[in-house]
């Protein structure tokens, strides 16, 4: 039965508490917006007023610790490599991780002519979306974070 004929019919919504979680978890995910590139600059634009992702619940913040979402955004070298992996260990659980871009999905451009350019930064943390793009438009990380909000809501809470 659907929300809207349980409301009609009796008032009261009954559901498990997984699902009450994961809707509360969905509707407020607060990212750790690590931007090292020029997908910073659409990282940026898309909690901006033109595209408010704040009206998704997302409100970034500056602390891993106070974080349930990093968005890697653009090239990962080696040297930036240690300090991600210590953020995204100093994140609580559950977190989760948005790849934004050719250069953080794949070293990009950079990754055939250079040395110092990680391949992915799948090969240091886990990623679970992966936004196309180089540099990807807002819309996009948008859509990704649509994507991770499904991601959530199919979660069972005692498998985390």
């Amino acid at each position: 039965m659907s929300l809207e004929k349980q409301l009609e019919n009796t008032g009261v919504v009954v559901t498990n508490l997984d699902d009450l979680m994961n809707w509360a978890r969905l509707s407020s995910l607060w990212p750790l917006s690590f931007g090292l590139a020029c997908c910073a600059i659409e990282m940026m634009g898309s909690m901006a007023s033109n595209f408010d992702l704040d009206r998704f619940g997302v409100f970034p913040r500056p602390s891993p610790r106070q974080a349930d979402v990093i968005i890697i955004a653009g090239t990962v070298t080696f040297k930036m490599a240690e300090r991600i992996k210590r953020l995204y260990e100093q994140m609580p659980e559950p977190k989760y991780v948005i790849s934004m871009g050719s250069c953080s999905n794949c070293g990009g451009p950079y990754w055939e002519h250079g040395y110092h350019v990680v391949k992915g930064v799948d090969r240091i943390i886990p990623v679970d979306i992966y936004v196309q793009g180089c540099p990807p438009r807002p819309e996009a990380l948008i859509g990704g974070i649509l994507e991770l909000q499904k991601l959530i809501e199919k979660e069972v809470l005692s498998e985390i």
